[in-house]
């Protein structure tokens, strides 16, 4: 198994489009300036000793030596010493609504944001217990499998987002039938699923997906997500609000009823996250009331560094891009010649 000592380096992967844009761009730049600040002789002889392939190869050299030295610095680990593990929990899934409404800031810094913050603090406070993460809007998707490794659960959820999924909608139904997916109804261990969601607009059938769920011992909890007034939905960059077709602001309000009424129909409860601490602490103590039963994991309990590996990688690129000339008449293939 491989993890991220420092995960969050990653990100910076996302500058090597950019970098790789910026050189194609650069290298005509430099190429259309030349061609303008000299005679077309000069320009001519300047260039019959370029070698575009090798030009080619440098940029390539550079690109390559930023991607290892951004790997090398999150810390690649590799486990190294497989253990049986014992312990007692339940396994719960988190369903995660990613629909547009999610964006409303009625509760700060939003909705979405919110939820991440509840379902993390809901992380930090398990103990022994399998979790894993649906996401869902007007179709729902497995993100992460059932697992005891809680780090990896907090790397998923960093990449929740509400672009997550294209098609939008609140289907409940969906999301609670693919977290029942999610679980192994051959083991014997205390099963529950958590959905934090606005619960608005929500498709038909949830109610129908939840007696589903209690027939196989699964209990349903919701987290509703929204302040009981309301507000409108931002679009991305400052543009304003979304409208519907009559060219009116739309204001989405949270489905406390209905949520209170799936959580019932679940054997669960439904608690309102506007306050993400209260209402996470009596999740926690309703989830502590349930029949914790001993889960039996294979897991590294030893990881060794990779590091070094990635960042000699990228020292020798770096020094490849230094030492490759854009000229044909390579002096290096001369020095060896003599």
């Amino acid at each position: 198994m491989i993890k991220f000592e420092h995960i969050d380096f990653l990100y910076l992967l996302g500058i090597l489009p950019i970098l790789g844009i910026a050189l194609l761009f650069f290298n005509r730049w430099k190429k259309e300036k030349l061609k303008l600040l000299s005679t077309e002789n000069l320009h001519t002889n300047l260039y019959k000793n370029k070698s575009e392939t090798r030009l080619k190869l440098k940029n390539i050299s550079l690109f390559l030596g930023v991607f290892f030295l951004i790997v090398g610095l999150s810390n690649p680990q590799i486990g190294t010493n497989l253990e049986e593990v014992k312990r007692e929990g339940i396994e719960i899934v988190l369903a995660i609504d990613v629909s547009n409404s999610m964006l409303c800031e009625d509760i700060k810094p939003n909705r979405i944001l919110r939820a991440k913050q509840a379902v993390s603090n809901l992380i930090d406070n398990l103990e022994g217990d399998r979790i894993g993460i649906v996401i869902f809007a007007g179709e729902a998707y497995t993100q992460l499998p059932i697992t005891s490794d809680y780090s990896a659960a907090k790397m998923f959820l960093k990449n929740i987002n509400t672009s997550s999924i294209k098609k939008q909608g609140t289907n409940l139904s969906s999301a609670i039938n693919q977290s029942l997916k999610s679980f192994n109804f051959e083991n014997e261990f205390n099963k529950s699923i958590i959905i934090i969601t606005d619960g608005e607009d929500h498709e038909e059938g949830a109610l129908i997906s939840a007696e589903k769920a209690m027939e196989q011992g699964v209990f349903i909890h919701t987290l509703a997500i929204g302040d009981e007034n309301g507000g409108p939905i931002p679009l991305e960059r400052n543009r304003g609000f979304r409208k519907d077709r009559e060219g009116n602001t739309i204001v989405t309000k949270p489905n406390f009823r209905f949520l209170s009424e799936l959580s019932n129909k679940g054997n669960g409860i439904n608690i309102n996250a506007n306050n993400s601490e209260i209402g996470l602490k009596k999740l926690f103590k309703e989830i502590s009331k349930i029949e914790k039963k001993e889960i039996s994991d294979m897991v590294f309990t030893d990881y060794t560094d990779r590091f070094q590996m990635f960042l000699f990688l990228s020292l020798f690129f770096f020094l490849l891009e230094i030492f490759i000339l854009g000229k044909k008449n390579n002096p290096l293939k001369n020095w060896n010649s003599r």
